[in-house]
């Protein structure tokens, strides 16, 4: 098994570039909204690459050391998933040597950055679909695409689509990745940008290129640049399938948040929520599953303080969870300080960079758990040990050798005294260990280690 050793270390964060920070007004366009404002599906808002490399010292300081791109490419849209370009950096968000300075940068600081790879389809202004555009049924370029019938229905919004678009959408044209020449594109750009020094891809909906070849092949060639990169699938269930050496090292575990969800908002008690989570950790070799991409939420997605009704105690308890769970804790920017959102493009609103508009308490709770996550080698390669699943606790530990950590939830409104089970762990009646965040200290008794919890928190002992 061959998945990178950086990615159990990292602590990614998602950024949505238009939306992060400004940092160059030079290359807004004409029409930019003012920052902040309510965000749409056509409006942009300014951000852009040096914006990131002006705030790479914010990012730091909470610990981040691995970055997540949404597209990058020329693209006429604001999540720029309708590419026109693979090879320029759209200008509204800089360009090539912005792009060199924020590699460096982040190289620099022993950081990692991966880009968003859209190949399953493109954008009507890419260049071999409007050849076929222009060219019709004589177009060299026209068993790039699924086309029916000619000519295109691109345009005009009272014709059905006469080819195949990614969920039918007229505005992302989808590729024929059975064609030897879309193929060969395809690897020149994912090979020409790790080239230029990124660490891996993350691949937007991989499971529509139905090929296992087509990414046994794109793996390959990745690896040839970089023998340390990361391949990491936007797969939404659990699928074994897509995790190994022919395909990706890890996928985006939004399951894990769908049981977060669940129990969190008491749709699911916590053996149910336990059953979830045991599925999991068995669906996957042990080297996919601690490679995997673990969100709370994303560009795609709520934020997550909206899914649980605002309760920053609910956020703060999946963020526990998140950076105690195997495989690689991600942030969407501005989780942290407790920007809200409901679906795109609403989440992906502008970051308040006026600290007044901070939670303060959880971007401090986060960067606690994640110096923890760092200084805790059993947070991050440590097997996965529940201890007890019921009646709205959930108790777990991360075991390293010696090096034991316990993790507890109470996923009820009422305080709650729980007596934790430690003799599978080894410890002894006498024992003394302690709240990693509050400094608290227990005692076990009788094979056990008794607190009390308020209701919607948790605590990390070791």
């Amino acid at each position: 098994m061959s998945t990178p050793s950086w990615v159990q270390d990292a602590i990614f964060y998602q950024i949505f570039p238009d939306r992060f920070a400004n940092g160059d007004r030079d290359n807004d366009p004409p029409n930019v909204q003012k920052w902040g404002s309510v965000p749409t599906s056509w409006s942009f808002q300014g951000g852009d690459l040096r914006g990131i490399i002006q705030h790479l010292d914010y990012l730091l300081d909470l610990g981040i050391n691995a970055i997540y791109l949404n597209p990058i490419f020329l693209s006429p849209s604001t999540h720029r998933y309708n590419t026109t370009d693979y090879y320029q950096i759209d200008p509204k968000l800089g360009n090539m040597a912005d792009f060199r300075d924020l590699v460096e940068m982040v190289h620099r600081n022993d950081m990692h950055l991966i880009l968003d790879g859209v190949f399953n389809h493109v954008g009507r202004g890419f260049f071999a679909f409007v050849d076929v555009l222009e060219n019709g049924k004589n177009s060299p370029y026209k068993d790039w695409f699924h086309i029916q019938n000619f000519p295109l229905n691109a345009y005009d919004d009272n014709q059905p689509i006469n080819y195949r678009g990614w969920w039918d959408h007229k505005s992302l044209p989808k590729l024929n990745t059975s064609n030897k020449l879309v193929r060969k594109y395809i690897f020149n750009i994912a090979r020409y940008w790790v080239d230029q020094g990124i660490d891996g891809w993350r691949l937007d909906v991989p499971n529509e290129i139905d090929d296992d070849g087509f990414w046994a092949e794109f793996r390959r060639v990745v690896r040839a640049g970089n023998h340390d990169a990361y391949l990491v699938g936007e797969i939404w269930d659990v699928n074994p399938r897509w995790a190994n050496d022919n395909h990706f090292d890890g996928l985006m575990n939004y399951p894990v948040r769908d049981a977060l969800v669940g129990l969190l908002q008491g749709q699911e008690n916590a053996v149910q929520f336990d059953a979830r989570i045991d599925t999991l950790l068995k669906a996957y070799a042990p080297e996919n599953l601690s490679a995997m991409y673990v969100p709370l939420d994303s560009h795609d997605t709520e934020r997550f303080k909206t899914m649980v009704g605002g309760n920053v105690d609910k956020l703060k308890m999946a963020f526990l969870f998140q950076m105690a769970f195997p495989g690689a804790p991600a942030i969407y920017y501005g989780d942290e300080v407790g920007v809200e959102g409901e679906k795109d493009p609403d989440s992906r609103r502008a970051f308040p960079w006026n600290e007044n508009d901070w939670n303060q308490d959880l971007r401090t709770w986060v960067k606690t758990l994640i110096m923890l996550r760092k200084q805790t080698p059993s947070l991050r390669r440590g097997d996965f040990l529940r201890l007890m699943a019921e009646d709205g606790i959930y108790a777990f530990a991360r075991v390293m050798d010696v090096d034991m950590t316990i993790i507890v939830l109470n996923a009820t409104s009422r305080v709650r005294r729980i007596d934790v089970p430690c003799k599978v762990l080894g410890w002894n009646d006498g024992r003394t260990v302690q709240d990693c965040i509050a400094g608290e200290k227990y005692t076990v008794r009788g094979g056990k280690m008794s607190l009390s919890l308020p209701g919607w928190s948790g605590v990390l002992i070791g």
